[in-house]
């Protein structure tokens, strides 16, 4: 199988294509990056291009450079290329605009005109909205409600791909994912946050009161059941792929600091972002069923093995935590916790 992987320098991304060198080493995989901040080779520098794998540098809304990179002609795109940082998404939202619903129709087209057997769009379960505690799950047939401009841009991409389904008769998958946890995940995010924090004895930012609940899911679990709609999915289905492992944030941050033997007191609670979802929960009965997916990770053994990650890759959080990244963190947090730098 040939494949077109966007946003492969990415977190989820970059787990992908090394999933697919390990488990199809067969296929052959062509990557799309614009390397914006939390795009980054180093997540694949253990990979070499040659015939089975190649990197080109482009962004999704150029329409000239997608175009010829699809031209090539591919079996199948997986689209992770995505703004996708729910505060990032408050400061900014038109660049969430831009590169999650323009960038996906780019892409749409250019499949359409190229022939490409199956798109399969990689979202999350943030489309679904919030939950109360007493909820059941999302299920694919849960409607839309995003309460984030990141959210709605992602949640507009999904319908756009349902559309080419509908008025093209275009193969497309849609997989809506739980909160992925793992390696090479760039430290905005709260588990590697929180870790990269506490091993420099800075404070770790919570939101609120820190009980919101999310679904974890390690990222190598997300990858197989990827692979497993690529390759047997039914066309024009959503599949929901989740963790089962749902905990509140207080909870994880608590797990890491006494992984690393680091005191309680290094905890802020600082002011609520603006519409922050209470809870997320992934109900992953269709895929597990159609498609015999089942998650291999518990949470204790994943988040044990991701704080372990981190501690032995010290050089690559600190190569990733930019001048630019250093900026937006005070930017987002620095009143919060009283500080003018990090």
């Amino acid at each position: 199988m040939k494949l077109l992987i966007t946003g492969g320098a990415g977190f989820i991304g970059s787990n992908f294509v090394r999933y697919i060198r390990q488990t199809h080493p067969e296929d052959v995989i062509v990557n799309v990056d614009a390397l914006t901040y939390a795009g980054n080779l180093s997540n694949l520098s253990d990979i070499d291009e040659g015939e089975h794998y190649t990197f080109f540098k482009a962004d999704i809304t150029d329409v000239a450079a997608i175009d010829d990179i699809v031209a090539d002609g591919f079996d199948v795109i997986v689209n992770f290329a995505a703004e996708s940082h729910v505060d990032r998404s408050i400061l900014e939202p038109g660049a969430f605009v831009r590169t999650n619903v323009m960038g996906t129709q780019v892409l749409l087209d250019a499949a359409r005109r190229h022939g490409v057997q199956r798109f399969v769009q990689i979202s999350t379960d943030e489309v679904y909205g919030t939950l109360g505690p007493d909820d059941v799950p999302f299920t694919e047939t849960t409607p839309l409600r995003p309460n984030s401009p990141y959210s709605a841009s992602k949640a507009g991409a999904d319908l756009l791909v349902r559309a080419y389904h509908e008025t093209y008769g275009m193969h497309v998958n849609i997989t809506r994912c739980s909160n992925n946890y793992g390696p090479y995940q760039f430290p905005e995010k709260l588990i590697p946050l929180m870790i990269t924090n506490a091993l420099e004895d800075k404070p770790l930012p919570v939101y609120g009161d820190g009980l919101q609940i999310r679904d974890w899911l390690h990222v190598w679990d997300h990858c197989a059941g990827i692979d497993l709609v690529i390759r047997h999915g039914r066309s024009g289905e959503v599949y929901n792929i989740g963790g089962s492992n749902e905990r509140t944030n207080l909870d994880v941050v608590r797990t890491i600091l006494r992984y690393l033997g680091k005191p309680e007191t290094l905890i802020r609670h600082v002011e609520d972002r603006p519409g922050h979802d209470r809870r997320y929960a992934i109900d992953a009965t269709k895929i597990r069923s159609e498609l015999g997916w089942q998650p291999k990770y518990a949470f204790e053994d994943g988040i044990r093995e991701t704080i372990e990650w981190y501690l032995t890759h010290r050089q690559w959080w600190e190569e990733v935590r930019t001048g630019a990244y250093r900026e937006y963190y005070t930017k987002l947090y620095g009143a919060r916790l009283g500080e003018t730098s990090t």
